[in-house]
């Protein structure tokens, strides 16, 4: 009797055990499946999310190119001043855009663009002949608010002292006639005529000694350029 019951509850022991194992390998094998399927999940969501983001945080930037025609006036303002007699050629020159350049009714240089050259010539007035002569060349502009630079050409921009024909005739005349009034006094009519010649010789040491006018343009003065060959500007936007 007693060897019966120990056979069935050893029997019962077993087949408690055998029903238990299975339900745990189900389980195990469920919970991994759903690890799997969620852990997926989250990598696709990431994938969809990152394109739209990376896409907003490079935007794409369209330039267009402008073509200014050639003969399109360019007004400007010095901001550098220049003077035949303090100038010296190859010197740098700085103006801006006094006021937008468009095309087609379009702005494509805006007010205060920069325009910069050099000085191609600064010869002061001579003391024996010649007037004083200024000229400059700009070649090459900066639109303003960006960092590009652009090459044009221009003709150069040119100025030349007055003449002072008038001034140097009074300086050499009255001289001439002193010398004529000390001769006459000094030796009759022949002594008049030696000393208008000394006077005429003081007179025209005095213009050789005076140098004549000089020729500027200092900072603010407007001028106007005009393109000798079209100018083609990246605009972005």
């Amino acid at each position: 009797m007693q060897r019966l019951v120990i056979g069935l509850f050893l029997a019962g022991f077993a087949a408690g055990a055998c029903n238990r194992a299975p339900d745990a390998t189900t389980t195990a094998t469920e919970t991994g499946q759903s690890g799997n399927a969620a852990t997926a999940t989250t990598g696709a969501g990431e994938a969809r999310d990152r394109t739209p983001l990376e896409a907003a945080a490079k935007p794409k930037t369209v330039v267009r190119e402008v073509t200014i025609p050639a003969g399109t006036e360019l007004p400007i303002v010095l901001d550098t001043s220049v003077g035949s007699k303090t100038s010296r050629v190859e010197e740098p020159v700085r103006a801006h855009l006094s006021r937008a350049v468009s095309v087609d009714g379009q702005p494509v240089l805006p007010e205060g663009t920069i325009v910069s050259g050099v000085v191609t010539d600064a010869t002061p007035a001579g003391k024996v002949k010649g007037r004083a002569h200024l000229a400059v060349r700009f070649d090459a502009i900066t639109p303003r608010g960006g960092d590009e630079r652009y090459r044009i050409e221009t003709a150069a921009i040119g100025r030349t002292a007055p003449a002072d024909t008038k001034k140097d005739a009074l300086k050499i005349g009255a001289p001439a006639a002193g010398g004529a009034i000390i001769g006459a006094i000094v030796g009759g009519g022949k002594g008049a005529a030696i000393g208008a010649a000394a006077g005429g010789g003081a007179g025209t040491a005095v213009v050789l000694s005076t140098s004549g006018k000089e020729t500027s343009l200092p900072v603010g003065s407007p001028l106007r350029l005009r393109l000798s060959a079209p100018l083609t500007i990246r605009i972005k936007g």
